[in-house]
């Protein structure tokens, strides 16, 4: 699996994975690559640097009510486009993922649930994977 960071024609950026760069073309090339905020189809690759890993920094920063109904919004679409676009395998997700994983041939989107210690193991074994804060449909 690989991670990539996209941009849209419209400069809107997000991250998607794909069991590798060959997916990824194929994909693009086939027009199957959207953009998750505007739908555009018109996709690149951005630049990406690797994760490093060192002290973290606290970024503080206080978030107005305008910022938080933003950032739900730009989170309700990543859900939307998720449940849409992914097969959701539950608490089997650690087998599901590692059936992906080993077997290159297998490829499938999916989202599901982890206990700390199955994602710590999936971790260790090389499996990236994406936390997603998963918003309520619901208004408060």
């Amino acid at each position: 699996m690989i991670k990539y960071i996209l941009k849209c024609e419209h400069k809107h950026e997000f991250e998607s994975w794909f069991s590798d760069s060959k997916e990824f073309e194929k994909l693009k090339k086939d027009n199957l690559v959207e953009c998750i905020f505007c739908q555009s189809r018109k996709v690149e690759k951005s630049i990406m640097s690797p994760n490093v890993v060192g002290k973290e920094k606290v970024l503080e920063k206080n978030f107005d009510n305008k910022d938080i109904k933003k950032i739900k919004k730009d989170l309700l679409k990543i859900r939307k486009f998720v449940e849409k676009n992914f097969e959701f395998v539950g608490d089997k997700f650690p087998r599901e993922v590692r059936e992906i994983y080993y077997d290159n041939k297998k490829n499938k989107n999916i989202y599901g649930t982890t206990t700390p210690e199955e994602r710590l193991e999936l971790e260790e074994e090389g499996i990236d994977l994406a936390r997603i804060p998963w918003v309520d449909n619901k208004e408060n």
